[in-house]
């Protein structure tokens, strides 16, 4: 009687589990399926165009790297910057590897609030300041104010796009990047000549 007793309770549990595995009618809702990380762009070109307060000046400070990563060298062009000026810059973003090129400023300006320029001037003689901000009243830095006073001077500039910073931590709004986190887009370092 035993063995009788013991299939039984096996057939019992073994039930028990098919039954447990079966879909619930009531629960047909489908499985959300999950919204699409945006994805990073290939970045072929930062074009930098620069325009002076009386509009007598249009200077461009330009990277482009067709290729991406690997294969040519990018090319870096600089313009001299006047002493004593004051410019209006623009940043335009591109992926000029497809045709017709992809305009990559836009997104930026669509997800302002997600990504934020830096500048950082080493040995130059420029002051920048932010002409944009985001929903937030955070800045973006696709629209910037350069002052070069009248003083000459050589030196560098890294342009950093970041996407997902901190603009909340201490000294992002102002433009300094050490606390600001995110992934880089891209980072670019340019000459800078104030003559």
């Amino acid at each position: 009687m035993m063995p009788n007793w013991k299939n039984a309770l096996l057939v019992l549990a073994v039930g028990g589990a098919l039954a447990s595995c079966k879909k619930d009618k009531e629960d047909d809702t489908p499985t959300p399926t999950p919204v699409p990380v945006n994805e990073e762009e290939l970045i072929t070109t930062l074009r930098l165009h620069l325009h002076s307060a009386n509009e007598v000046e249009h200077k461009r400070i330009e990277f482009v790297d067709i290729d991406g990563d690997g294969g040519a060298d990018a090319v870096i062009t600089a313009d001299t910057l006047s002493i004593d000026s004051v410019y209006t810059v623009e940043i335009e973003v591109l992926n000029e590897s497809e045709t017709p090129s992809e305009d990559i400023t836009e997104e930026i300006r669509a997800e302002d609030e997600d990504h934020q320029f830096f500048f950082q001037v080493s040995g130059a003689n420029v002051n920048v300041a932010y002409a944009d901000t985001d929903a937030d009243g955070n800045p973006v830095g696709l629209s910037s104010v350069w002052t070069c006073p009248a003083l000459a001077s050589d030196g560098s500039m890294v342009v950093t796009l970041r996407h997902m910073p901190n603009k909340a931590a201490a000294g992002v709004a102002a433009g300094d990047i050490t606390n600001a986190g995110g992934d880089t887009d891209i980072e670019v370092t340019f000459p800078l000549i104030v003559r």
